[in-house]
């Protein structure tokens, strides 16, 4: 992380001619001042903070062409039609369009009529396309979703790994990566591979304060999500599942039961796939239904929930995949039900997978780390965000801040713990903490002589089952780290060592017969359908609502998201300061000079009329 840097008079002329943003927010002004100043730059930004204007307004700052690499089409069109709207010169060359089409646009690249390239990471890296743009002598690479560099490249996106060999073939221009969703080891993995180890890092928190997080052990799924659903009638979610059978299965039952829902899976035809797409993005009160084929760069604001009907694949998948909610700023739920086949079935698939031991080997690590975020005795938003080295105060509205259900005092058992830990000098992971803890004398027991151990059998009392539950919850509350870039070995963390000098005590969850939690079974409704920031009188909100109905006519009339032409807050904007004439909507929030041409004079004629 480097110092605060001075924002740059020229950049944020751009930022409010261009975009219609009077000021930056958190962290886009040291990422982009690091990046004019000719910089490779990571930047670890939070969903909705702002990403994408890190790397436009340096490119449109320095002129030239930066070359933006995204993993999907339908990111690339989204993203280039909002800047086309905003008056930037913004392309793509993908595979959903015609041949004719692409050559048109590289003409165009080669012209120099083009500032803003976007490509898939396939096309970029080919002989051809990196001899055709080094010609061009780019100004920037901007690598968008970079966390595919470590979790996708070996497995699904090599080329994403491919990118590594642009500071080979371009050694002179600065590059930004950017993401939502990277650990420790994941920023180590993405430093080394496209960087060389040569950036500047800047990571500015993964909290996401408007999402309410909940976990719930999985029962009935249909009757837990019909629950969490029938009170949610018209709102847009997401309802996350492991196969493509049931993400059909659910998307029926939702159906049934009066929501509108449409599934999407990588079994689906392309045609269905883009048409149940653009119905989610234009359409409102519509629940998509959805394999994790769905969701990355799906950037609409007004998703009021994200329901997981089985257990992700870790804390990162997770992270990225709840994000979607909420990035309007206002209120969202984010639910997910985990059961046992669950923790097996995640297994399986890390078993199964096409990778080396190593990554293997991280992965069970972070779905441990799930696990532990799932069983967390206390503040579960404090649980998810140590594990990305984040440290806040009890948020006050996750199901286990609001509904705390029975904990009981544990000190002893973590000290019997933290003990077999430190004796085996913090090398092994739980299963052999668990077998030493309870007394069994496995091979490898005896091969290390911890039967000899002070802690040998020092947790009797509690079943190797009762045990796993207790060290998960020891390291969701901030006790114990898992050393995920190693051998998945457990370590004592700063609490965990205070708790040895009884400077803290330890409050679990027990786990009961069955295997079922000893939370309280009552109800904790989250959520709300009208905003919760914004204080509107009964005409503002009359307005508000003739302002969106205006913008979904601008707005299909170009075939594009409703979002695309304004955001909500721009609306909102609108509706409260009610501007009558030029000048006076050039100061609304999102309105820059290219918006005001094209869009100034329908909606000022419609707040006049009111």
């Amino acid at each position: 992380m480097t110092a605060s840097q001075p924002v740059d008079q020229a950049a944020l002329d751009v930022l409010k001619q261009t975009f219609g943003y009077s000021s930056f927010r958190k962290g886009q002004a040291d990422v982009i001042s690091r990046l004019l100043a000719g910089n490779n730059v990571l930047a670890v930004m939070p969903t909705g903070a702002g990403k994408s204007l890190c790397f436009q307004v340096p490119a449109l700052v320095k002129g030239g062409l930066t070359v933006v690499v995204s993993p999907l089409v339908a990111l690339m069109e989204n993203q280039v039609a909002a800047l086309r709207l905003s008056g930037v010169r913004a392309a793509s060359i993908n595979s959903a369009v015609s041949r004719d089409v692409n050559v048109s646009v590289w003409r165009q690249v080669a012209a120099g009529e083009i500032d803003l390239l976007y490509l898939s990471p396939e096309r970029l890296m080919t002989d051809r396309m990196l001899s055709a743009i080094a010609r061009l002598k780019p100004t920037y690479f901007a690598v968008d979703e970079a966390h595919c560099i470590s979790q996708w490249g070996p497995a699904f996106r090599p080329e994403y790994e491919d990118l590594s060999k642009l500071r080979d073939y371009f050694p002179d221009t600065p590059i930004i990566a950017l993401t939502a969703t990277a650990d420790a080891v994941t920023r180590t993995h993405i430093q080394d591979k496209l960087f060389g180890g040569e950036a500047d890092v800047f990571v500015t928190g993964f909290d996401r304060p408007n999402l309410h997080l909940a976990v719930e052990e999985k029962q009935n799924w249909r009757k837990q999500l019909g629950d969490f659903v029938a009170p949610r009638i018209g709102q847009s979610g997401i309802v996350y599942c492991l196969s493509r059978k049931k993400t059909e299965e659910v998307a029926q039952f939702l159906c049934e039961e009066g929501h509108l829902a449409l599934p999407y899976h990588a079994g689906m035809s392309q045609e269905d796939r883009s048409q149940h797409q653009d119905r989610f993005m234009t359409e409102a009160g519509v629940i998509m239904v959805a394999t994790i084929a769905f969701g990355m760069g799906i950037d609409k604001p007004d998703i009021r929930f994200v329901f997981h009907t089985d257990l992700p694949g870790g804390p990162e998948a997770y992270y990225q995949e709840i994000g979607r909610a909420g990035r309007d700023g206002e209120e969202a739920t984010v639910h997910m039900l985990y059961g046992m086949d669950d923790i097996r079935l995640r297994r399986t698939f890390i078993e199964n997978e096409d990778a080396e031991d190593g990554r293997k080997r991280r992965e069970h690590q972070r779905l441990d780390a799930l696990l532990a975020y799932c069983e967390a005795p206390e503040c579960r938003r404090r649980a998810l965000l140590a594990y990305f080295n984040e440290t806040i105060e009890p948020c006050g509205k996750c199901d286990v801040c609001l509904n705390p259900g029975m904990t009981q005092d544990g000190t002893h058992l973590a000290e019997a713990a933290l003990s077999a830990i430190q004796e085996t000098g913090e090398s092994f992971g739980a299963g052999h903490i668990v077998d030493l803890v309870t007394g069994k004398e496995t091979e490898k027991v005896k091969r290390f002589r911890h039967d000899q151990l002070p802690s040998f059998a020092g947790g009797k009392s509690q079943n190797a089952k009762q045990w796993k539950s207790i060290l998960r919850q020891l390291v969701a509350t901030g006790f114990l780290d898992i050393d995920i870039g190693g051998y998945g070995a457990l370590q004592v963390a700063p609490k965990g060592k205070a708790l040895l000098s009884g400077r803290e005590v330890f409050r679990y969850r027990p786990t009961l017969a069955g295997g079922k939690s000893s939370r309280s079974k009552s109800k904790v409704s989250f959520g709300s359908d009208k905003p919760s920031s914004i204080d509107l009188s009964e005409a503002d909100h009359a307005l508000l609502q003739e302002l969106k109905r205006l913008r979904l006519e601008l707005a299909k009339e170009r075939n594009l998201p409703a979002y695309v032409v304004f955001g909500d807050r721009s609306l909102i904007d609108m509706a409260l300061q009610r501007p009558t004439n030029e000048a006076e909507f050039s100061t609304i929030y999102g309105v820059g000079r290219s918006k005001l041409e094209k869009f100034g004079a329908p909606f000022i004629e419609l707040i006049r009329a009111q």
